[in-house]
């Protein structure tokens, strides 16, 4: 096998896999900008909702949604791009020999052909990683074993239900076949002369091939029919790349005095069709496109080979290693074309894409950057502001703190000044509410100890209502004065909403203020004298006019001859 260099088909598998792989990073990127951008909004939701609504600008939902919607296509792309494949689909009249070459390129009879074979449904010839070969019809999972091609002959015979429209996928070790080693896969149709659904064949397998090989029977010309399908490709495909096989060119070696004649005719034709009718391709180009073989005879020589025999060996035509040298042209040719043709179909259109989603996320990233940094900025900003405000704040609270410690302390004094002068005076005008009690007296204990508390209680509250029709009043404009005072100085240390609201915050209290005397406590030393005594008697009369100390010396006799004339002046006096 033609092993020796590296194949064509190489470059496609390399940039499926770099591609893939690029993908992949594309992939997680677009997931962690979605996963930043979507912590970002919830984040940030919160705080706009909560602190400041300019915030929710930075990121919007819309856009976490365009980022996730590009994450979903991202994936599925790459899903795609891990099953693309290179795709050749091989068309042409009945019996024209289109299995024969798919084998020749196989190095193996894989496909039934010959004599009384011909292929009656689609078949997809792929590789598989096992070491056994099967296949797939459409609509089913079955995987039916299929060890030789006989037995696929039989299993595509016995099948009733398989039509001409119906696709067989045929699963060959690619360890027995080097070409399905790079992800290329080989598509055999009905012949274009059997079916009247073109249009339905182009629909389901055409639109995705990335080369269409023609396989004509070189003992006649090209068939209006096969002419009418390749028309019908180029109208729903953009200058499809097609190669024409002219097969069974062996025969011509039978009349070699016509093989030169015969070949210019054939080469003309397919250049009219190609050029001129298809216009898918310049002249000079087109002359690679057109090929005169034998697959029968290379599908012999690479079966011997592969044996170990001589290619040539066997009854071959003359000519035969011009034959052979043409289909390995063709070979090279269609590698080369098919490969960069599947680079461009199959990655040229995801890769734009890609990069228009990678721009638009960029885009996306970019704004939420700058919208960042300008909140960034302003946050900075906005922070030294507060800081300021923050320090003079509190410098004002401290100031405040200290003047209202002062008007506490003016309050506390004048308080206690006014109360003590009214206590003063109510002190004085005791007599009074000694007067205005009124209750049972008697000298026992127990009812000399209740008339006690009586009197006391009654001094007490006398005391308290009059402190209070004379303070109260001043006290609580004093205190309510003072409050207003801090409340008007605190105001415009608040927010304004919090202004308007201050007097809901803080309101006005009128205080109920009660006065305390315990007179009980203060009497409680008092010892009542509840003896009688005569008022007018020598004792009480020496006591008045002389006070007790000197009263004290009179009456015991003891006393200075101005003192004793003074008691006598008394007892003449009264």
């Amino acid at each position: 096998m033609a092993e020796a260099t590296v194949s064509p088909l190489k470059h496609f598998v390399l940039a499926k896999k770099t591609i893939t792989a690029i993908f992949e990073q594309l992939l997680d990127y677009v997931t962690e900008g979605a996963a930043f951008v979507e912590v970002f909004v919830i984040v940030f939701l919160c705080v706009a909702t909560y602190r400041n609504p300019e915030l929710e600008h930075i990121a919007t939902g819309d856009e976490l949604a365009e980022i996730q919607a590009y994450k979903k296509k991202l994936a599925v792309i790459g899903e795609v791009l891990s099953r693309r494949h290179m795709k050749v689909a091989f068309f042409g009249r009945t019996s024209s020999g289109k299995s024969s070459v798919i084998n020749a390129m196989l190095w193996d009879k894989v496909l039934p052909s010959g004599i009384g074979h011909t292929t009656n449904c689609f078949l997809s010839v792929e590789g598989t990683d096992g070491d056994k070969a099967y296949l797939m019809t459409e609509g089913s999972d079955e995987k039916k074993s299929v060890k030789t091609v006989n037995q696929l002959a039989h299993a595509l015979h016995m099948d009733k239900d398989l039509k001409a429209g119906c696709l067989v996928h045929v699963f060959w070790p690619k360890s027995k076949c080097a070409l399905l080693r790079d992800d290329l896969v080989l598509v055999d149709s009905p012949g274009t002369d059997v079916t009247t659904e073109l249009d339905s064949w182009i629909d389901k397998f055409c639109l995705d091939a990335d080369v269409f090989v023609l396989v004509a029977n070189s003992e006649s010309t090209l068939m209006n029919t096969e002419k009418h399908f390749f028309h019908k490709v180029n109208e729903r495909l953009s200058k499809p790349n097609i190669f024409i096989l002219n097969n069974r060119w062996d025969a011509s070696a039978s009349e070699p005095e016509y093989m030169e004649d015969v070949r210019r005719q054939h080469m003309e034709r397919c250049l009219t069709f190609l050029v001129d009718e298809l216009k898918v391709i310049d002249p000079v180009e087109a002359r690679n496109r057109i090929f005169f073989v034998s697959a029968k005879e290379v599908l012999s020589a690479r079966r011997q080979k592969a044996q170990g025999m001589p290619e040539s060996g066997g009854a071959l035509a003359e000519g035969f290693q011009t034959r052979f040298q043409e289909f390995q042209n063709f070979e090279q040719i269609f590698e080369e074309c098919i490969s960069q043709s599947a680079v461009k179909t199959k990655f040229e259109q995801h890769t734009i894409r890609a990069k228009q989603i990678i721009d638009t996320v960029k885009n996306i990233m970019d704004a939420i950057n700058v919208a960042a940094a300008e909140k960034r900025v302003l946050s900075m900003e906005e922070r030294e502001d507060q800081k300021d405000r923050l320090d003079f704040v509190r410098n004002q609270l401290n100031v405040l703190t200290e003047d209202t410690k002062e008007k506490i302390k003016r309050v506390t004094e004048e308080v206690e000044n006014k109360v003590s002068s009214a206590m003063t005076d109510e002190i004085c005008r005791l007599s009074v509410l000694v007067d205005e009690f009124c209750s049972d007296f008697h000298p026992s204990p127990q009812v000399l100890k209740l008339y006690k508390s009586e009197l006391n209680r009654h001094i007490e509250d006398g005391l308290g209502r009059n402190l209070a029709d004379r303070c109260s009043s001043e006290v609580n404009d004093s205190m309510l004065q003072s409050q207003q005072e801090i409340i008007e100085n605190l105001k415009p240390l608040l927010p304004s909403g919090a202004q308007n609201q201050l007097h809901l915050l803080i309101p006005c209290r009128k205080f109920d203020l009660s006065y305390d005397l315990n007179c009980h406590s203060l009497c409680a030393d008092f010892q009542e004298d509840i003896m009688f005594h005569f008022s007018l008697g020598w004792t009480s009369l020496v006591n008045r006019f002389l006070g007790p100390k000197h009263a004290q010396r009179v009456l015991q006799g003891l006393v200075d001859p101005s003192l004793q004339v003074s008691a006598s002046e008394m007892r003449l006096t009264f």
